[in-house]
């Protein structure tokens, strides 16, 4: 294997033991990086702050992207305790239950909206706020799903939207290439995670 000693790595999206961020997150540890992960709420955080402390990680914080102004503080408690950063990964998305178990015609447009803005956008929004922090050269990861190239029965309007953040994630890749950050969209395939 490879090591990722000394570096700092950005986990978002590690809700419980099965989270797909969760697995990486320990998978990035065993490798020797540093962690900083995020939990979603205050309900949310009395499971994930065990399984962040477990993981030795340095920076435990809210973020939920639904706030901008939470986006900015957690970079600012990363900024003051690395000074920079060096793997984030982005292991969320969420759209409006009517709206996910709809058909794709009848998605409302506040829901594509929301799905959108909380799927795909806030990735972008993270890398540029880690962008600076990745002087050396860095990686972003998001996670998608096959379900963005082919029909999956009840994935519906997850389909277009995971289809939408694989388009961001080529764009945003060629536009950092030059500053040696790669941008990559992981497909680990079905899980028995929360969501599914």
């Amino acid at each position: 294997m490879f090591s990722l000693e000394g570096k700092k790595a950005l986990i978002v999206g590690v809700a419980n033991e099965q989270s797909i961020a969760y697995g990486c997150a320990t998978a990035i540890r065993a490798q020797g990086a540093d962690l900083a992960i995020t939990y979603l709420n205050e309900k949310a955080e009395k499971w994930v702050r065990p399984l962040a402390e477990k993981l030795d990680a340095e920076i435990i914080e809210p973020l939920d992207v639904r706030h901008p102004e939470q986006e900015s503080a957690l970079f600012d408690v990363i900024r003051a305790t690395w000074g920079e950063l060096d793997i984030l990964v982005h292991s969320i998305a969420f759209c409006p239950k009517e709206d996910l178990h709809g058909r794709v015609l009848d998605c409302s447009t506040e829901g594509f909206q929301l799905a959108m803005d909380l799927s795909v956008h806030s990735f972008l929004r993270l890398i540029r706020l880690a962008e600076p922090m990745m002087r050396n050269g860095g990686t972003c990861m998001t996670v998608t799903f096959y379900g963005s190239e082919e029909v999956i029965e009840d994935y519906n309007i997850m389909g277009p939207v995971k289809a939408a953040l694989e388009s961001a994630t080529r764009y945003a890749a060629a536009e950092l290439g030059e500053k040696m950050i790669s941008v990559n969209a992981l497909s680990p395939g079905p899980l028995a995670t929360r969501a599914a």
